[in-house]
């Protein structure tokens, strides 16, 4: 069942330059259409010492709206082992830009290869910040690296987690 449908803009313009003369800036504005989050694990069993957590980002097509405009519906979903809770973000990434790099975005999609990086990190930003929140309010840890180590260098690592200890 969705925690919440709403509808969320955050643009993020990003500029690639190979040199000063051709510089090519992307404007990505994504939109968050469905929010969903569900824990499978009882309040009152102790989460268990490790946890395996897989992020999943799916760039579901490529839709040419004008000339300059591209729209990119995604899934960018969060899943643990053990299976104690889902998340998921839906949405759409609004991409404009000048025109030859919509067609060749366009193009590529149509060859089955990935979108921009700068798509990529735009629908990854917003989605990460909606599902650290709902993990939040789900009490299951959230889809973050380990301090200290850049998300990149780490293949997926269980995450240690202690439960709190109180005493009377």
């Amino acid at each position: 069942m969705p925690l919440a449908s709403l509808a969320r803009s955050n643009d993020i313009s990003e500029a690639t330059c190979a040199s000063s003369d051709d510089c090519i800036v992307l404007r990505v504005a994504v939109q968050v259409t469905n929010l969903s989050g569900e824990r499978y694990w009882a309040y009152d069993t102790p989460l268990p010492p490790q946890v395996q957590i897989a992020v999943n980002i799916n760039i579901v097509g490529l839709d040419q709206k004008t000339e300059s405009t591209v729209e990119a519906p995604f899934v960018f979903t969060v899943s643990y082992t053990p299976s104690i809770a889902q998340l998921s973000v839906k949405g759409k990434a609004q991409v404009t830009g000048d025109r030859s790099e919509v067609v060749e975005m366009t193009e590529e999609h149509k060859k089955n290869r990935p979108p921009p990086q700068q798509v990529i990190q735009a629908v990854s930003s917003i989605a990460l910040a909606e599902v650290i929140i709902m993990s939040k309010s789900l009490g299951i840890p959230p889809p973050l690296p380990p301090i200290g180590l850049p998300a990149e260098a780490l293949p997926a690592q269980p995450v240690q987690r202690k439960e709190p200890r109180y005493t009377t």
